[in-house]
């Protein structure tokens, strides 16, 4: 089959050469290198069955074509290895690059996810529990000062209307004792108008 088609190929191409006004030897450098080597065992000729006498301008020129395909491909394959290394070069590059940003980007949600109170760091949750505790705290002090200022305010209430009941009773029991002091210096003096008399 393979056969087939460089028969086919080389008749195509000797038509056009020969249609054309280009010779074998043109033909030998224009196509593939395999093409060339089947071209080249067609212009040779056969002393024997296993043997072929081949020109050693054909030879050379062949040689020739074959040493620039290799330089080529070998240029080809440097500058893809150049290109592979470059590739991995960059993709470590980036790949240190993510890990850096990853690093950054903890950093950063550690500090969005804690809050510093009074040189603490504390994490969210546990700032928003400490703030309602404190709340919780302060409003149960307000809550004892504001029923220990009513206890205070109602002792004194009672304070002031006990003493305000001792000062009448102090003072209705000196105005009593006036009184009877009155009377007992009236008995006194009338004792004494009545012994004088």
């Amino acid at each position: 089959m393979l056969k087939l088609i460089h028969a086919i190929t080389f008749l195509l191409f000797i038509s056009n050469a020969f249609g054309q006004k280009i010779n074998l030897q043109e033909a030998l450098t224009k196509s593939s290198i395999d093409s060339q080597f089947y071209y080249l065992n067609m212009l040779s000729r056969s002393q024997d069955a296993d043997f072929k006498i081949i020109r050693k301008t054909n030879l050379e020129r062949i040689r020739q074509n074959t040493r620039d395909t290799l330089n080529t491909l070998r240029n080809e394959i440097r500058e893809l290895k150049n290109s592979s290394s470059s590739t991995v070069s960059t993709n470590v590059a980036l790949t240190d690059s993510v890990q850096h940003l990853q690093t950054q980007l903890d950093a950063e949600k550690l500090k969005t996810d804690s809050i510093s109170f009074f040189g603490a760091n504390f994490s969210k949750g546990g700032y928003h529990t400490l703030v309602w505790i404190l709340i919780i705290v302060l409003a149960i002090a307000f809550t004892i000062a504001l029923f220990a200022f009513r206890k205070a305010k109602v002792d004194t209430v009672s304070s002031k209307k006990n003493a305000e009941e001792f000062q009448e009773e102090l003072h209705a029991y000196k105005k009593k004792a006036l009184e009877k002091e009155q009377q007992l210096k009236r008995q006194l003096l009338d004792e004494q108008l009545k012994r004088n008399s």
